[in-house]
């Protein structure tokens, strides 16, 4: 399940991929409110998302935020996997946080692993496969 967390963090970035890329900063207030977002939660999100260099923010009155890169260069895995960690829903599978797991006999026979392998694969084909732009174009469409 995805947290709510990335559920916010998500929104947050989908609402600053509809703001031209050259455009003056978006105030937090502004993305809590248009992105229904408590912002208690939002300045957690926006600082990893900026440690995680896609966004960049500005200080001050006219300060905010804006995305790093163009949308079309952000895809909604990289955005989950900065908010909730590796894609894979065991950690035997995990290609960024392989652990074995305590109870398997033999891993390499598993048939959870191997399930849970191509789980992994095709999760990480579709949401790296969408960018923010992807999904801002879907998101008006549907509108």
């Amino acid at each position: 399940m995805l947290t709510q967390r990335s559920r916010y963090a998500l929104r947050a970035m989908l609402f600053l991929a509809e703001q031209p890329i050259a455009g003056a900063p978006v105030p937090m207030n502004r993305i809590a409110a248009e992105a229904n977002v408590p912002r208690k939660f939002l300045e957690l999100i926006l600082a990893d998302l900026r440690e995680a260099s896609f966004l960049v923010s500005t200080r001050g009155k006219m300060g905010g935020y804006r995305l790093a890169r163009p949308a079309h260069l952000i895809s909604l895995g990289e955005i989950i996997r900065v908010i909730e960690g590796p894609l894979a829903l065991v950690p035997c599978v995990s290609r960024t946080a392989y652990r074995p797991c305590n109870d398997c006999k033999d891993e390499a026979a598993c048939a959870i692993r191997r399930a849970m392998a191509r789980v992994r694969d095709e999760t990480a084909r579709i949401l790296d496969g969408t960018s923010l732009a992807d999904a801002a174009a879907e998101e008006l469409a549907a509108a």
